[in-house]
């Protein structure tokens, strides 16, 4: 198949979903809201403490539209807009009551969309269209994250520290680790820093620590990746590394826990086989609790006629 004719045959799907999911109307599902107004909204609503600067980042906009768009959306008091007191050019995106009522409408609204859409599907091909999505999203994400690059750390430094500090702040974490029990991780053989690079900068981090009092399991904890590198494959990359360590170290079980308001990261640990459990921690901030079995499952052996 040519290249004119992969392009062709791109164009002419993306011309068919447009059409089908009602992306050419003015208002997004025939609402108050444009597209883009929809989707900011989105993005405040599921990453607690976003702020401007992240957002463009995110959705790939242009500085000026973003700042008319969030003006808008602040002057009908659907957002609200904080100074961050770690930088104070910056501003902390939050909806307001008013807000998260709208959001939960939109939410509602997609959902019977795309529920119509499957009406017509038998169980088999949901599954496949599903699976499809998944394809074509590795994909494209597979070309965007080429450069990215992981490693587990030998040495921690202040970059590092740096790094894990935002996360601190983008998350409002409370119960922060110390430079000298992050080095105990780095130095424990069944355990590890990974940091990732995109294009040569830093961009994400996550580890891993050993549960002494649950036998074969390990925990996934610290997972974040900076707003401008978010969309290229960094958290997936990263939580491969893990995984691939966790099973040379002959660990049976990733735990991980995270908080409701964390919606897309606890969407990414879904998508990545992780499924509810019990509360295995004491931390005070932690709500949602998942686990994911690690250990392959051996295969039967065959029987000689």
């Amino acid at each position: 198949m040519s290249d004119a004719t992969q392009i062709f045959a791109i164009r002419d799907f993306n011309r068919f979903y447009t059409a089908r999911l009602g992306l050419l109307r003015r208002r997004h599902l025939d609402g108050e809201f444009s597209l883009t107004e929809g989707r900011m909204l989105y993005e405040i609503w599921a990453n607690p403490r976003l702020t401007a600067s992240n957002l463009r980042g995110i959705l790939g906009l242009d500085a000026g539209y973003i700042s008319r768009l969030l003006a808008s959306l602040t002057k009908r008091k659907l957002v609200r807009q904080a100074v961050s007191k770690a930088d104070s050019r910056e501003r902390l995106l939050s909806l307001t009551q008013a807000g998260e009522k709208k959001m939960a409408a939109l939410n509602r609204q997609s959902e019977q969309q795309i529920e119509e859409l499957l009406q017509g599907l038998s169980g088999e091909e949901r599954e496949r269209l599903v699976a499809s999505l998944g394809v074509v999203r590795s994909l494209l994400t597979a070309q965007k994250s080429s450069e990215v690059q992981v490693e587990r750390l030998r040495d921690v430094t202040d970059e590092v520290l740096d790094l894990l500090q935002e996360y601190y702040e983008a998350v409002g974490v409370m119960v922060r680790d110390t430079p000298e029990s992050v080095r105990e991780i780095v130095d424990d053989p069944d355990a590890g820093v990974w940091i990732a690079t995109l294009n040569g900068k830093i961009v994400g981090c996550a580890y891993l620590h050993s549960l002494p009092s649950m036998p074969g399991a390990t925990e996934c904890k610290r997972l974040y990746v900076r707003p401008s590198a978010r969309g290229k494959g960094v958290a997936h990359a990263l939580l491969d590394a893990q995984e691939a360590f966790a099973k040379g170290r002959g660990f049976k079980r990733i735990y991980l826990d995270s908080k409701d308001d964390l919606r897309v990261a606890i969407g990414l640990y879904q998508r990545r086989g992780f499924v509810a459990c019990e509360r295995y921690n004491d931390n005070p901030q932690a709500t949602v609790f998942l686990m994911k079995e690690i250990a392959e499952t051996p295969k039967k052996a065959l029987r000689r006629p």
